[in-house]
């Protein structure tokens, strides 16, 4: 992947020197939730997912918004220069700024960029406490993205899925995330959910998963037509990490049977076909998962 000449993104906020790594903010779940259900959000949640948080005040039956964080958030700072993982990250965050920005000028809308914290451990959010066994994900409430990198070393070893585009697709599924959220997409997902059983939540959570997908291709598409940032081999290394990221391979790799009904981000089949329609027509109408009869 070739990025080294690239524009540096100023969206980066580096929290991974703070004490405690952000632990001592909290955040409650209404009327009381088990440890079961924190593991179930937890695992739901896992690699490129919605909001950990989300998941759990839907499992809670919440719906009175984002838990409240505790504690204040020390001031911002960038990270250091000699930084190289750092470094892509902002890389790919300004990639993804550059894109975006066109696509919304071209439909007449304006992009908002969202920032990128790198933090450790745990940290504090509009959406409550972010921990790093959740992996990376996106809060509205600040329209952040947060991910702390040892995620990346998790994606060779565990995942088997190594390769800087790979790990270019984690952030730019998590930007997609706030695509959506800008689109007002998220909002009527997450309002839709509230009134509909688990297993049709579960449905509308993998047509959003599949659209930020997409989403992914979409950039992928764009920055490679106007960068030519990818190399050969790039894009099987992104479509294997959808492959390995597909419910159905975490449920089977954590030896459970395969249970369809419970999908909140779609089979790696459905991943590799959703991020496969973004990054070969470039075209946000393509994106559609919420009107198509197949997944």
């Amino acid at each position: 992947m070739r990025l080294d000449e690239g524009r540096e993104s100023s969206n980066v906020e580096d929290r991974r020197g703070e004490e405690g790594g952000g632990s001592g903010g909290g955040f409650r779940f209404g009327g009381g939730i088990g440890v079961g259900s924190i593991v179930i959000a937890l695992v739901a949640s896992y690699f490129l997912g919605i909001n950990p948080m989300t998941m759990l005040s839907i499992l809670s039956g919440g719906g009175g918004g984002a838990p409240v964080v505790q504690r204040q958030q020390q001031p911002a700072h960038a990270p250091p220069k000699d930084d190289r993982q750092a470094r892509f990250v902002s890389l790919v965050l300004a990639d993804t700024e550059d894109v975006w920005r066109a696509q919304f000028g071209n439909v007449g809308k304006q992009y908002v960029e969202p920032k990128l914290v790198l933090f450790r451990g745990a940290t504090p959010t509009a959406c409550g406490t972010g921990q790093a066994a959740m992996g990376p994900f996106y809060c509205p409430g600040d329209q952040k993205v947060y991910i702390d990198l040892a995620f990346y070393d998790e994606m060779k070893t565990r995942f088997h899925a190594p390769g800087e585009f790979a790990q270019a697709y984690v952030i730019a599924h998590e930007v997609g995330h706030h695509v959506q959220n800008l689109l007002g997409i998220s909002t009527k997902v997450d309002n839709a959910r509230r009134r509909t059983s688990e297993r049709e939540g579960n449905a509308l959570s993998v047509r959003l998963e599949l659209q930020a997908d997409c989403f992914a291709g979409v950039w992928g598409f764009h920055a490679d037509k106007a960068r030519h940032i990818l190399e050969n081999g790039d894009i099987e290394k992104a479509l294997n990490a959808a492959t390995q990221i597909g419910d159905d391979a975490l449920q089977k790799g954590a030896g459970r049977a395969v249970m369809p009904e419970s999908f909140t981000h779609g089979s790696s089949e459905q991943r590799v076909r959703w991020f496969r329609r973004g990054i070969e027509s470039g075209n946000l109408q393509q994106c559609d998962t919420f009107s198509a009869r197949q997944l």
